[in-house]
């Protein structure tokens, strides 16, 4: 009970500070409990007089700064969701970056030496004093000499003092408020303010073991190897620990210096879509991406690539979700607006009481505005915030596994239009969402996913019209040729030659059954 007093005494001085920058005006009171109405009055009461609406995203910016890294993450959180802080308000904590004061060298090489248990020069040939710091940890530069006596640079993260504790306090104060707003207000649990500090709390564990961070490095190695234009880090696991991490020196212009970009003779608006096309790829077909892809966090090295540091949040999503996210994206990109409402409602997020077609028409009103624009008119941001609107009104419920991805997705496009002034995120995001697509979605995938052996092949063949039927129709639109032909992908060749391989003759005959059906219903 103490605990909880204390937490709400904690609330009550962080509201202060952020009732004085206009927080307070963010809330609509008409639908308010009476008890409600009074505390949100009181609190606009101490609103600075001067203060302007016009200027209230970046005075609540300002606010979350000066209470500390904790309410720094927080405010990165809530650039996610406009429909709950505003749309100016969320633009602005879209611009929140965690870059405070470094806590100096001296405690960095006594957090070196308890991990290790030597002094930080049996580690290092050489250790500089910090270049960068944010709210969990900052980053210094340093040398290793490798075995044919040669120095090979490294950048060494290091874990801030003291800041578990610090974030252990502030999340209960962050739960405290959740609770707050969902008593106070119970239609504020269709926004699902627990749900939001649950995921702030689970990145914020993730990010307190660096060690977590380097297997997430690892694993982001792995799954993008070969990946055109896209790299990270090599982790140097021998020099890594629970609150030290040693990564590979990255030389290279950062992208938040489109000049220096241009001066090492890269070309801007290729990188902006190499960088969109890398996270989609990573998002829908690995399901596991970078999920705090800010400038400062994004070089160009001297081939041109775009290589991402500070993997301290990462975003995962299942199968189901990643579907969700390639026909939403390719929904709008050809103004499919039945097949959107369609995979709403078949991922369980609309209730099957409301009409699909009603809900295409309201989709249609989100979608067509946006076509026929100049791309530098056309923001996800700004359609993410539409989408939420209108799928309020059909019962949609807030997606927590959803809201790191759209952040990022918005912060991705920014970067991008920072770059290219002009950047067609529809156009880059095309290829990506169209090969996942056909890779997925069409009836050679689903063949190939049904597995081996006739009782598979049974399975496969009774959901086989339906198959046609979508597969058909994904064709159709993707096809750009004059029915002169039809052209299998390179992945649809390496589908039948591995079920070949394996000796499967009913998977094989199933099919080149399929291909010859589908190529027959699209000359047809």
């Amino acid at each position: 009970m103490a605990l909880g007093i204390a937490a709400l005494f904690r609330l009550a001085a962080a509201g202060f500070v952020l009732a004085r920058e206009g927080a307070f005006s963010l809330v609509d009171i008409d639908d308010l409990p009476s008890g409600a109405r009074l505390g949100v009055r009181l609190g606009r009461l101490v609103e600075r007089r001067s203060a302007l609406v016009a200027d209230r995203g970046e005075r609540i910016t300002a606010a979350l700064n000066r209470l500390g890294p904790s309410y720094v993450k927080l405010g990165q959180f809530m650039a996610t969701r406009p429909d709950f802080v505003g749309e100016d308000v969320a633009d602005a904590l879209g611009r929140l970056r965690d870059e405070i004061e470094p806590f100096g060298e001296p405690a960095a090489r006594v957090v070196i030496e308890k991990n290790f248990g030597k002094p930080v020069e049996a580690i290092f040939a050489n250790f500089s004093p910090p270049i960068a710091a944010a709210s969990i940890a900052q980053v210094h530069k340093a040398d290793v000499i490798e075995a044919d006596g040669t120095l090979r640079a490294v950048a060494v993260k290091v874990l801030r003092p003291g800041v578990r504790s610090r974030f252990r306090r502030d999340l209960e104060t962050f739960y405290a408020g959740a609770h707050l707003v969902e008593r106070l207000d119970p239609a504020m649990q269709r926004l699902k303010p627990l749900a939001v500090v649950d995921t702030l709390a689970r990145s914020v564990s993730m990010e307190m073991d660096l060690r977590l961070e380097a297997a997430a490095l690892s694993e982001m190695a792995e799954r993008t190897q070969g990946d055109p234009g896209f790299r990270v880090p090599k982790v140097d696991w021998a020099r890594t620990a629970r609150d030290v991490l040693t990564l590979e020196w990255i030389d290279g212009v950062k992208l938040s210096d489109p000049a220096g970009i241009e001066a090492a003779g890269h070309d801007r608006k290729a990188v902006a879509r190499r960088l969109m096309q890398a996270f989609l790829r990573h998002a829908m077909r690995d399901g596991f991406f970078h999920a705090d892809m800010h400038q400062g966090n994004l070089f160009v090295d001297a081939a041109g690539d775009v290589v991402a540091v500070d993997f301290g949040i990462m975003g995962r999503l299942g199968q189901a979700e990643r579907r969700f996210l390639a026909e939403i994206l390719y929904g709008f990109i050809r103004r499919d607006y039945l097949r959107i409402a369609e995979v709403h409602m078949e991922a369980g997020y609309v209730p099957a009481r409301h009409a699909p077609e009603d809900f295409a028409q309201a989709l249609r009103a989100i979608g067509e505005p946006i076509h026929g624009q100049p791309a530098s008119d056309i923001s996800m941001a700004k359609l993410l915030t539409l989408l939420f609107e209108v799928t309020e009104l059909f019962d949609m419920q807030t997606r927590p596994e959803l809201l790191m991805l759209q952040k990022t997705m918005v912060v991705v496009e920014g970067v991008a239009r920072s770059l290219d002034p002009t950047f067609d995120m529809w156009d880059a995001s095309e290829p990506v969402v169209r090969e996942w697509i056909e890779r997925n979605l069409g009836p050679l995938g689903k063949l190939e996913q049904a597995g081996t052996g006739i009782a598979d092949l049974g399975r496969a063949v009774t959901s086989l019209p339906t198959m046609l039927q979508h597969g058909a129709r994904i064709a159709a639109q993707l096809s750009d040729a004059t029915r002169d032909g039809i052209t299998l992908s390179p992945e649809t060749v390496e589908a039948i030659g591995r079920a070949e391989g394996r000796g499967n003759r009913w998977l094989t005959i199933g099919v080149w059954v399929a291909v010859v059906l589908l190529a027959w219903n699209m000359f047809t």
